[in-house]
């Protein structure tokens, strides 16, 4: 019985809520329309009145006519502060979607080198994907390690790079470079071969084992990739900068408060996620300039053996790959 009882007054005791609600809905409707429901209410009682045959005072029925009409007006008023309130609010919902879609900033000549100037001022990130890292280690590396300390702040930096043990990929990304590449003036640069880019990404490993131990507050990682890549990308705190080996061509900036930048984050990480990862906390001492048998050890203690093909002259030829390296792309 207590039960029956029990699960009748849950019954009866929804009943007056469901009709609370109702009142309350209707009421909220009645406000958000006031201006119809005066208007209709006067009409209402007056007509009423007319049909009942009730004489009405002529000023009473011109007031209550003046009073529709106001009532009438404005209505019509707050409806077009409504509809301009719509309006702005789709406007603005449309300018919000273009931004969206222009989310992705052009960058053509001077304008790229003045973009990774802006990008490096004041960051303490910075995320590299490339080929072999050739402006990485000649401008972006020592530049940042140089306002780090100049401001007294950490930095983090995570370098992906081609792989230089894996003679697939480096021959695959020196044809890419001569079939694409930007051909500068002769003999300013030599010409891309398998030995050519295995020289670059060491030299990329030896310049960021030398630098870490140069800035205590610097943070590097490199990661042995074994895809070519086509683009190049170097992600700050302030944006991201999409280029091409071709200066010639249109290069890309996403600033940080874009989507895009977001997943370019996540699509770099699982990137590295990929790749061979070098403890550089193994490396072995380097000197200021260091020494033909310090970089042999260094990459042996790295498990990053140089080829038993590489003579001493090879080897300095990557220390100054590493330490002197020129702007591919100055002037």
């Amino acid at each position: 019985m207590e039960a029956a009882v029990g699960g009748g007054w849950d019954v009866t005791r929804s009943a007056p809520q469901s009709s609370g609600r109702r009142l309350e809905d209707r009421i909220a409707w009645a406000v958000r329309n006031v201006d119809g429901v005066v208007a209709i209410g006067v009409a209402l009682v007056i007509g009423l009145l007319e049909v009942l045959g009730s004489k009405i005072d002529p000023n009473i029925a011109s007031g209550a006519i003046l009073l529709v009409l106001a009532a009438l007006v404005y209505g019509s008023l707050t409806e077009r502060r409504r509809r301009v309130a719509d309006i702005r609010t789709a406007t603005e919902g449309t300018s919000r979607a273009i931004e969206d879609l222009a989310m992705v900033r052009t960058l053509s000549g001077a304008e790229v080198g003045l973009a990774h100037e802006r990008a490096r001022r004041n960051t303490a990130r910075w995320v590299f994907k490339g080929g072999t890292g050739t402006y990485l280690r000649a401008v972006t590396l020592p530049q940042c390690v140089e306002e780090a300390k100049r401001q007294r702040r950490s930095l983090s930096m995570k370098i992906d790079i081609l792989n230089p043990a894996d003679d697939r990929v480096c021959t695959a990304y020196a044809r890419f470079r001569r079939t694409f590449g930007h051909r500068h003036e002769v003999g300013a640069f030599p010409e891309w071969t398998t030995e050519r880019t295995r020289k670059e990404s060491y030299a990329t490993v030896l310049a960021a084992a030398w630098h870490r131990q140069r800035l205590d507050t610097l943070e590097i990682d490199v990661h042995l990739s074994s895809v070519a890549p086509t683009l190049r990308f170097d992600l700050s705190d302030s944006c991201l900068i999409i280029t091409q080996d071709d200066p010639r061509r249109v290069s890309l900036c996403v600033e940080r408060d874009r989507p895009l930048y977001d997943y370019y984050v996540t699509e770099l990480h699982q990137s590295r996620e990929q790749a061979v990862k070098l403890d550089l906390r193994e490396a072995t001492p380097l000197s200021e300039e260091p020494t033909v048998d310090e970089v042999r050890r260094l990459f042996d203690r790295l498990d990053l053996p140089l080829p038993a093909s590489f003579t001493d002259p090879d080897v300095g030829d990557i220390i100054d790959r590493a330490l002197h390296a020129e702007n591919p792309y100055r002037g």
